[in-house]
């Protein structure tokens, strides 16, 4: 990225909450990281979750339901193969965050560190919800990368986002009791009429923060989709001791 590429992709993020970064990664990187995501889901490589897991819309109703071997995530990413831990510390994304942070980065191998995946028929839809809803850090600074090895759009479970919800303060009342953005309040649905959907080419990266309001719908299309998804923070924004966001060491790039 050019200098000016690269002020401008940090103005985005502060203004929006997420800023895409077109082709960031080279057709070398996603094709052999797709070979490695794809064969893993074909063969259950643990750890890994199912849709049947988490009940959430459109998921089988157990896993002796139909569909109930339905991969929703492949955890762990860091530690399953090289190349990912090579892309989990990739210097591209490094520099960026560093960048943006002025600070050094660590990588966290509890929050995300997983390949997303959204298969037909089984996928099911994730409603609207802020990361950091379940994360334990002194300070919500955190920011995700979104890494696409293939097309990605609504019809296939596209991430959705709302621009600027990550400077906003929601109180309690505006999300239910699995701390969803609840979608039947007028004061709600003006946030959410808001959202976009970027559609995304393999190789490119959506960078997200912390607090940035996003869902996905269900995946109508022929083929899953995959991402590869990892958390950063900087130096000053530290897990608390004693909670998950602390139970696995962190990775300094």
């Amino acid at each position: 990225m050019t200098p000016a590429d690269l002020a401008l992709s940090y103005d985005t993020f502060k203004k929006d909450g997420f800023v895409v970064l077109r082709q960031f990664a080279d057709p070398a990187t996603f094709v052999r990281l797709r070979s490695i995501v794809v064969d893993h889901m074909l063969r259950n490589v643990a750890p890994l979750e199912y849709e049947a897991d988490l009940n959430y819309p459109g998921a089988p109703e157990s896993r002796s339901a139909a569909g109930g071997n339905t991969v929703r995530r492949l955890l762990g990413a860091y530690d399953r193969d090289p190349a990912l831990a090579q892309w989990a510390t990739n210097a591209g994304v490094h520099a960026w965050l560093q960048g943006y942070w002025q600070s050094a980065v660590s990588l966290s191998r509890v929050h995300h560190n997983c390949v997303m995946t959204k298969h037909p028929n089984f996928g099911s839809a994730t409603g609207w919800h802020q990361d950091i809803r379940y994360w334990s850090f002194n300070t919500p600074a955190l920011i995700s990368s979104w890494l696409a090895l293939g097309p990605e759009y609504p019809d296939n479970g596209g991430l959705w986002f709302i621009p600027g919800s990550h400077r906003a303060h929601f109180d309690a009342a505006r999300f239910d009791q699995a701390t969803f953005f609840r979608t039947d309040i007028a004061e709600n649905q003006a946030w959410i009429d808001r959202a976009v959907c970027p559609t995304l080419e393999p190789g490119d990266l959506v960078l997200f923060h912390c607090r940035t309001l996003h869902a996905a719908r269900q995946n109508r299309s022929d083929a899953a989709k995959l991402s590869v998804v990892h958390t950063y923070h900087p130096a000053d924004c530290l897990p608390t001791p004693g909670t998950r966001s602390a139970s696995q060491q962190e990775i300094r790039l």
